[in-house]
């Protein structure tokens, strides 16, 4: 029968410093940097809302990444509000204390996430932004005759990292005391947020929390709202001042009824306007998105760096706005394109064969789901996605495709050593009427016969999924090479 470990001696300082809560304080300007982490987690865990205060004062590393802490222990209010108000107490004083080493005050959940455990091995080094600073040797000062001190510095501010996500429904009581303090040291305390996402909230109340958050600090947006055009009109120079913005997802951008021509032209010139100042943007989502329709050429004519992803789903777009696509200078270097829910049924594959072409040394997955493209049409682009040679997804389920077709997309496919998962439709053939009643033993059969010419192509480890929606509740059913039926399927 083995012995419990026996307790160490931090853990032993760090439980007699919290039973004398009086002494840890008057302890803290001579503590050693190795005791703050495992103090502050039993601190925070106990909610000793003094200690914590005095703790944010006095922290010897420059970044405080709380929100790991916070993940781990589901915070309560007070205490969170006790580390924020440490840090106020600090920001209030004109002469900074002599230990002061605090720049960042990180409140992500999912950053830093090994620093509260590391201080227990050796591995604490390896966190060069939570190191204390290295003390440097003093040096002696001259005195100049007939030199006056000059004006002291402005004190540096200290950022607060924050992943945001806006939406309505009970406030958060944290964000509200957090915005509180940012207004009160204005200028003192940066809220700086990385990630950004905006549900369901009205934009009276969106553009009053983005007025505190340094707006250049954004990097990744997602607007998931069902808005008006005028809605987003309002929203567009927000945008613009996202100067460091690499990814963004639009969504549900609806065009009213009651809107004039000229209203509507304005709106949409404010917002395409904003991407001439996003100098970094790399990853553009665009879905459901009602005025692109023969205006997405004036969206990428903006863009002032090639994507590496471009997604237009659920989209109406014009063959002109597809051919301007193809021949943008902005789409040469993609490796994500994705195209799903765009009706090209009635245009030619041309624009298309022409894009995948000039995107063929660097696409890595593409995404070509209900498209309607047709037997006709997938002819014209397979020579071009042949040419694909970083190509590891594609999907293009939803679309009217025979077997023939796709025994010859794999022929053409066959040699692209990356290619690892082709998701495709049902064939035609599998069809039991014009309803969509799939024939389940027949699909079965032609999927068989892709897996064997694969096997017999030198290609055993491609995987190819069939994928079709379920005609009685639209939930796909898979078949590699047995369906996994939906309940629709399933008998009573």
């Amino acid at each position: 029968m083995s012995m419990p470990a026996p307790p160490r001696l931090l853990d032993l300082a760090g439980q007699s410093l919290l039973r004398h809560q009086a002494s840890a304080i008057a302890a803290l300007e001579v503590l050693p940097m190795e005791l703050f982490p495992p103090l502050f987690t039993a601190a925070f865990a106990g909610r000793y809302s003094e200690i914590l205060k005095v703790m944010v004062q006095a922290w010897p590393f420059a970044c405080l990444p709380l929100g790991a802490l916070m993940k781990e222990q589901q915070p309560h209010q007070e205490t969170f509000q006790a580390a924020l108000d440490g840090l106020d107490v600090l920001l209030a004083q004109e002469v900074r204390p002599r230990r002061w080493k605090l720049q960042v005050l990180d409140l992500r959940k999912n950053a830093h996430q090994d620093f509260w455990t590391v201080w227990s091995g050796t591995r604490a080094s390896m966190y060069s932004l939570l190191e204390p600073e290295v003390a440097q040797p003093m040096k002696k000062k001259r005195k100049v005759d007939g030199c006056k001190p000059g004006p002291k510095p402005p004190l540096a501010p200290v950022e607060v990292l924050i992943d945001l996500c806006l939406k309505e429904g009970t406030p958060d009581e944290s964000l509200a005391y957090l915005i509180q303090k940012v207004q009160q040291r204005k200028g003192l305390l940066h809220l700086c947020c990385k990630k950004l996402k905006i549900f369901a909230m009205p934009i009276q109340n969106i553009k009053k929390i983005l007025k505190i958050v340094q707006l250049d600090s954004i990097q990744d947006l997602e607007v998931n709202c069902t808005w008006k055009l005028s809605t987003l009109g309002k929203f567009a120079p927000h945008l613009g001042q996202m100067g460091n913005l690499r990814r963004l997802l639009l969504s549900h951008i609806h065009m009213s009824s009651h809107t004039t021509p000229a209203k509507e032209e304005h709106c949409v010139n404010q917002f395409t306007a904003q991407f001439l100042r996003l100098h970094h943007l790399e990853e553009l989502y665009l879905d459901s998105i009602s005025f692109l329709e023969d205006r997405l050429d004036q969206v990428l004519s903006c863009l002032k760096t090639p994507l590496e992803t471009l997604s237009i789903t659920n989209c109406l777009l014009s063959e002109s706005d597809l051919t301007n696509l193809s021949q943008h200078l902005n789409v040469s270097q993609l490796k994500d394109l994705g195209l799903s829910g765009v009706n090209l049924t009635n245009m030619s594959p041309a624009p298309l064969q022409v894009l995948i072409e000039r995107a063929s040394a660097t696409l890595q997955d593409l995404d070509l789901d209900e498209c309607g493209i047709m037997d006709s049409q997938f002819t014209v682009i397979l020579p071009a996605l042949g040419r694909c040679s970083q190509l590891t997804t594609f999907s293009f389920c939803g679309n009217p495709i025979s077997m023939t077709v796709l025994e010859n997309l794999l022929r053409h496919t066959i040699g692209l050593s990356k290619l690892s998962h082709v998701l495709y439709p049902a064939p035609l053939e599998s069809y039991e009427d014009v309803r969509g009643t799939l024939h389940l033993g027949r699909l079965a059969q032609l999927h068989a016969r892709l897996k064997q010419m694969l096997q017999e192509l030198g290609r055993p480890g491609m995987v190819w999924f069939s994928a079709n929606p379920c005609p009685h509740c639209g939930d796909r059913t898979f078949y590699d090479p047995e369906p996994i039926l939906c309940p629709c399927y399933m008998p009573a």
